[in-house]
């Protein structure tokens, strides 16, 4: 971001200098950076008016001179400057612009380190990083299976948007100083890196310089802001995310307002999400996220459809089915036995309404629909394959968990030792596998207790509903007696929802500190870990419940005279009208609570974070000063929230997945409530990169990581489930067991359901009753279950095996890289070998060492500034708060003739690597590079 410091005094601490900037234009005017006559001005100046800000830190100090301050704060506070002094020396050493800006009244002060890199600082390091940089142009090719599908059906496609300033599409190939010139748009300095790339150097630079003794781990800005050296530190945004009035004389939008008029707002909801532009301002690793959810989105629409007709299609047979009509109809002539201890008994037409009910969801289309969602979700991951390949492809991160992808700066900071990577042959920091696995064993056995932890909570929420119900029933009341059972069983899912709230606060804290201890060397494996951890817990957290009452619920109660007991207290039965509908109840809970409850969050705790730091910041300023429209633009960003990351975005969004697919079979309208969350939170999450969140460092990607694994694993887990789902707890089975064996208009079917309560409990209560069972008199198991046992099993078995074969049959039929996507990567590869050959005269021409030398002077010459170290000196300057840049008086090391290429101004005195005067470098990533 191009910033320009308005004319303001930027007080200082006692004994420094106040720097004044020059006037300028308004605010939001970017520019480009000045010409070496800029530069000229007398280091009383701040700095020229304009200039690249690419990074912002900040910190607040407190200036009350009366305030109590015990000698250990004092102490802390003299580290803590000494270590931010040190710190900005050596960002300027590595070659980094340094400005500082004060905002103050009379008793605290917020400053400002506007950071910006050299062209040279940005070459080496983006060497130094493989960053991938473009080499050719392509036609923008990006389109999507709707879109052609309308085009060839002909029809108008309401879902497109013309999104301005369309990002193009390159053949690229991993940076090389020494071929610079042979990269598409290296004559333009000011362009040629991305603002996502410059923050991404940026942020690399900052954490791995040191502020201390590197042996003693001082090193990085992530320690700097754990131990409140610093109080932030963001990439700036574009600019204001409002627009300006639309018009013939309408101002170009910037980045950020394009994103906003075309994706955020929330009229938008019903077009195709421009994902290259979020790629291009927040990353690949945000834009895989927005692409996925969008994709996840879109697939759940015929889910939807389906499982709305499935349900409409159980409303229609409410009414028509014979034994439901029976149950309705039998008034006095089933006297049930009671359900809990001190239950009364109770009539089976009084349970008509839950009868019903449970229909809506039990029916022959509930089976299909569970087919047909194993099979989709089967589709879904195999397409997003093909989908996330395509866009790896397009967005140049098709290897870079592989190959590219460098070491965490913490680990780098706690490893031990060195050692070569085996893939690049570099020294790397290093951590032993063996002192990793006995960490992760540790890790695994705190785990394990936790998930002990939650299936207490489960065993509470158990016999709160038992005691719930017995309390209810002895009320007196007749109609909660009647409804004691739901009422236990409401307010057990309202209590469960509470005890998954607070346990996942909890683990998420414990896991992140675990992960941290177990000393991944990778971003990509430190999340992988993290997330494992925290989907392991979070899936016992949110499903042990639900699991609970589809495959263990009424399963072991016993008969009547002969029931078993938990802890003393009789085990739970199904409610009057099965397990099923309870289980769909269960759902719709958990599912629509907790989608409720994150939407709630993520509007109210973001504006009201906001909101707290707007107040908090500018009840420090002056009254009248900086305010409104007078703010700077790090200013305005230092206001937002921080961003959180995507983790608890990825997190809920899979267990949804899970919700709709693991037990869909107990509730077909499932994709229905996902698809209309879906909508409203792809404009919120919009929204809170664009409007409410700091820009955070753009971060690459090559697919979502850990989660497609997951993905996996619960499309594999939900057709188990739900065929022991239908097997078990549906009455599907039984129903075609007596159409095939009695009656095929299954007339008397409610009776074949009813066993009679054994003759020594009848005596006992001098009347006899009913349960639901197949037992005989005496409370045997009898002929009919073991037979329905026996197809059961077969009937798991064969829908396994049906959807398993057909999953597997897709597999090898669809492929994981569409074709079009191979043949761009072979011609990718065929150019970065003619652009980047080391020998001249694979290109048919003897002027090429000429070009390069010429092209190299273009784009490195002296019209930049260099790295601290390579700047002849001219003495140091008056204050600490100002960086001069002596444009005019830049020279190249004593060792470099002039006849050698500007290029080699990479390298230092002697001709030795530009890493023995940066900070935190290597020299090996300047020699032996591969070609691409």
């Amino acid at each position: 971001m191009r910033g320009c410091p308005r004319t303001r005094k930027a007080g200082t601490r006692e004994g420094s200098v106040q720097c004044l900037a020059p006037p300028c234009a308004p605010l939001g005017c970017w520019q480009p950076f000045p010409g070496p006559a800029a530069a000229t001005q007398p280091c009383s100046r701040l700095c020229p008016c304009w200039f690249p800000a690419d990074f912002v830190l900040v910190w607040e100090e407190d200036l009350k001179p009366d305030r109590p301050q015990d000698s250990a704060a004092r102490d802390r506070t003299d580290v803590h400057r000494t270590w931010r002094e040190t710190f900005l020396d050596h960002l300027r050493a590595a070659g980094l612009r340094v400005d500082q800006l004060d905002v103050q009244d009379g008793d605290s002060a917020v400053h400002y380190a506007l950071l910006s890199a050299s062209w040279a600082a940005l070459c080496y390091y983006a060497e130094d990083l493989r960053l991938k940089l473009p080499l050719q142009e392509l036609p923008n090719q990006a389109s999507n299976w709707s879109a052609e599908l309308l085009a060839w059906l002909g029809l108008p496609n309401i879902l497109l948007e013309d999104v301005p300033d369309v990002p193009p599409e390159y053949y690229s190939c991993r940076f090389r100083v020494s071929k610079l010139p042979r990269f598409l748009g290296s004559d333009n300095q000011d362009t040629f890196f991305t603002s996502t790339k410059r923050h991404q150097i940026l942020f690399e630079i900052l954490a791995k310089t040191p502020y201390g003794h590197e042996k003693k781990n001082l090193l990085g800005i992530h320690q700097l802001l754990a131990e409140g050296v610093f109080s932030a530190a963001f990439p700036l945004h574009d600019g204001p995310f409002k627009a300006p009035p639309e018009g013939p004389q309408a101002p170009r939008l910037n980045q950020r307002q394009v994103l906003f008029r075309h994706w955020a707002r929330w009229g938008k909801w019903s077009k195709y999400q421009p994902l290259d532009h979020v790629r291009r301002y927040f990353g690949e690793k945000v834009a895989l996220y927005f692409a996925w959810l969008g994709f996840y989105t879109g697939w759940l629409l015929p889910a939807a459809v389906v499982g709305t007709l499935v349900f409409l299609v159980g409303c229609f047979l409410v009414f028509s089915d014979i034994p439901t009509q029976e149950l309705c109809g039998s008034q006095d002539s089933f006297e049930m036995c009671p359900l809990c201890l001190d239950c009364p008994f109770w009539l089976l037409s009084s349970a008509c309404a839950l009868a019903q009910a449970g229909r809506l969801f039990d029916h022959g289309g509930t089976v299909f629909f569970s087919l047909f969602m194993a099979l989709w979700a089967v589709l879904f991951l195999e397409y997003w394959k093909r989908k996330s390949a395509t866009l790896a492809y397009r967005w140049d991160c098709s290897d870079y968990e592989d190959i590219e992808e460098r070491p965490r700066p913490q680990f780098a900071a706690s490893a031990p030792m060195t050692a070569p990577n085996p893939i690049t042959g570099e020294d790397e920091p290093y951590f032993p596998e063996r002192s990793r696995a006995r960490r992760m064993l540790a890790g695994s056995v705190v785990i394990v207790v936790m998930v002990a932890v939650v299936v207490m909570c489960l065993v509470s929420v158990i016999l709160y509903r038992t005691i719930m119900a017995i309390l209810v029933s002895r009320s007196g009341n007749t109609v909660l007696t009647a409804w004691a059972s739901r009422i236990a069983s409401l307010t057990g899912s309202v209590v469960n929802l509470i005890f998954i709230v607070i346990l996942s606060k909890i683990y998420v804290t414990l896991a992140h500190v675990l992960t941290r201890w177990e000393m991944h060397r990778t971003q990509t494996k430190f999340e992988d870990s993290f997330t494992l951890k925290v989907f392991i817990f979070q899936f016992v957290n949110f499903y042990s419940s639900p699991i609970y009452i589809a495959f263990f619920k009424g399963r072991f109660v016993g008969h009547p005279g002969n029931y078993h007991t938990l802890f003393g207290v009789r085990s739970e039965e199904c409610a009057a009208g099965g397990c099923l509908i309870e289980l769909a109840q269960e759902l719709l809970v958990i599912m629509v609570g907790k989608q409720v409850i994150n939407n709630m969050q993520e509007v109210l705790i973001p504006k009201l974070k906001g909101w707290w730091q707007k107040f908090r910041l500018r009840s420090k300023r002056k009254a009248g000063a900086s305010s409104g429209a007078g703010r700077e633009p790090w200013e305005a960003d230092y206001e937002l929230v921080p961003c959180e990351g995507l983790f608890d975005e990825y997190l809920e969004m899979v267990l949804q997945f899970g919700f709709v697919t693991i037990f869909v079979a107990a509730c077909p309208l499932a994709p229905l409530f996902a698809l209309l969350n879906n909508w409203v939170e792809i404009r919120l999450d919009a929204r809170k990169f664009v409007c409410e969140y700091r820009r955070p460092v753009a971060e690459r990607a090559q697919d979502i990581g850990i989660w497609f694994p997951v993905l996996t694993a619960i499309t594999h887990l939900a057709v188990t489930s739900n065929a022991f789902l239908l097997a078990f707890s549906s009455d599907f089975l039984p129903r075609a067991y007596y159409q095939w064996t009695r009656a095929h208009d299954l007339r008397g079917f409610v009776n074949f359901t009813l066993a009679r309560a054994p003759p020594h409990f009848a005596a006992a209560h001098n009347r006899t009753c009913r349960y639901r069972a197949f037992r005989d008199d005496h409370g045997h198991y009898s002929q009919t279950y073991w037979n329905l046992l026996a197809i059961r099993l077969a009937f798991v078995i064969v829908f396994e095996h049906v959807v398993f074969s057909i999953g597997r049959v897709l597999d090898l039929l669809v492929p994981d890289i569409p074709e079009s996507v191979q043949i761009k990567v072979k011609r990718e590869y065929y150019l970065a070998k003619q652009a980047l050959a080391e020998n001249e005269a694979l290109f048919g021409t003897n002027g090429a060492k000429d070009e390069q030398t010429q092209g190299s002077e273009a784009s490195l010459g002296a019209a930049r500034p260099l790295p601290h170290a390579f700047r002849k000196a001219t003495g140091p300057c008056p204050t600490a708060h100002c960086t001069l840049w002596p444009w005019s008086d830049l020279s190249l090391p004593p060792a470099l003739s002039p006849a050698q290429p500007p290029l080699d101004i990479l390298q230092g005195p002697q001709g030795q690597p530009a890493a023995a005067v940066m900070p935190g470098r290597t020299a090996g990533s300047l020699q032996g590079s591969s070609p691409c």
